[in-house]
């Protein structure tokens, strides 16, 4: 697959969907994820007048520095890239999204989680509707890419690239660009080679239970700093904490929550693996899976607030679940061609009454393995969700 863009139809519908319901929409996710392309998208297919502000853009930000004399007077869509420059911006936002009848709406993009949703939650309480673009997804590249997807992560410049090697490279600078410049623009000031050192010892720990004090000895940090740095990784879209599961006060549980680097070729690219066979050989081949996989069930379910890990200190653990309403969805991500039931399996079928348990794997064959427990290779994982 070579196209120069993957239109990505599923996002643009739902955000144009959410500006006929709501006066602000947010458009959240990591750089360089397509946030600035999919609002083109959106512009482009808004009838009537389109305003455009990039706040990185030293004319736009002058443009806005009146902004209560230049923003009312706007009409149609105005689209702000990377608002949360000027966060004074919010509290503005609602007095224009309570005027009636309505000249305006606003679609706002931003690239740190944290800050921009608090405010814009408090701020904008039931006039905005946020939207989390992520990194290319298995359902928008095709079936028959998920290997390249893997490989390369999701970011649509290294997923495009040409070569595997020119892909390393990319993500390489995107690294060197998120830790030298992005992160200070955010108003974060943390010293780069520190944060840089701190991301790839993280990144060893993929997969794992985030384990504070074993970290902090090894860089010899105060847990206070881990956690200011850890909080920066997740409120940036780079890392994913996915919180333990609590129900059986009779069984001993692990609380801690398990750490995951979000899109795979950015963990191939702190490692340091550049090829398809460096991985294969790597000893976190399986963890690559479990997180590629992961992110992947994520995308395709929309349902990242409701979704947990679960584990015994008795070494029963299952990988993913999901709360669906009632419903309890579960999920193991095995490397392997066939994989086999496990008495972890069963374990998590009775002690968290699952509807079904879909144990992921890159194969080509989907089979039952136990009532209710299901083996299904990823390229086939919508058809089953």
């Amino acid at each position: 697959m070579s196209p120069k863009s993957i239109p990505r139809m599923h996002h643009l519908q739902q955000v144009q969907s959410a500006l006929k319901r709501f006066p602000v929409v947010a458009l959240v996710g990591s750089r360089q994820s397509g946030k600035t392309t999919l609002a083109g998208m959106v512009a482009k297919s808004w009838k009537g007048d389109v305003h455009r502000f990039d706040l990185e853009n030293p004319l736009d930000v002058a443009a806005l520095a009146e902004s209560g004399l230049t923003l009312p007077k706007l009409k149609g869509l105005v689209i702000i890239d990377e608002v949360q420059r000027i966060p004074d911006l919010f509290p503005l936002l609602r007095v224009l999204a309570d005027r009636k009848p309505l000249p305006a709406r606003f679609l706002v993009l931003g690239s740190a989680s944290g800050d921009l949703m608090r405010q814009g939650s408090e701020s904008l309480a039931g006039r905005i509707r946020f939207h989390e673009l992520p990194a290319l997804s298995l359902g928008e590249v095709g079936a028959a890419d998920w290997e390249r997807l893997w490989r390369r992560g999701g970011y649509p410049k290294a997923f495009l690239a040409k070569s595997d090697a020119e892909s390393h490279a990319w993500r390489a600078a995107f690294i060197d660009t998120f830790l030298e410049r992005d992160i200070p623009s955010l108003g974060l000031r943390l010293p780069s080679p520190q944060l840089r050192r701190f991301w790839t010892m993280a990144a060893h720990y993929h997969g794992q239970t985030w384990n504070s004090a074993e970290i902090g000895r090894s860089l010899g940090m105060t847990d206070k700093t881990m956690l200011h740095y850890l909080q920066v990784l997740e409120q940036t879209f780079m890392v994913r904490l996915l919180q333990p599961w609590f129900e059986n006060a009779g069984k001993r549980l692990v609380k801690n929550p398990k750490f995951y680097v979000r899109d795979a070729g950015l963990f191939h690219a702190l490692l340091g693996v550049k090829t398809g066979v460096e991985l294969d050989r790597h000893p976190k081949l399986g963890a690559s899976w479990e997180g590629f996989a992961l992110e992947e069930v994520l995308k395709a379910t929309g349902n990242d607030r409701n979704a947990f890990f679960w584990g015994t200190h008795g070494g029963a653990e299952l990988d993913l679940l999901i709360r669906d309403g009632e419903k309890r969805l579960g999920f193991e991500f095995k490397f392997a061609q066939a994989p086999a039931v496990t008495k972890s399996m069963h374990s998590a079928m009775a002690d968290l009454h699952l509807k079904r348990l879909l144990v992921v794997h890159p194969g080509d064959r989907a089979y039952s393995l136990a009532p209710k427990i299901e083996a299904i290779p990823l390229f086939r994982l919508t058809e089953f969700l």
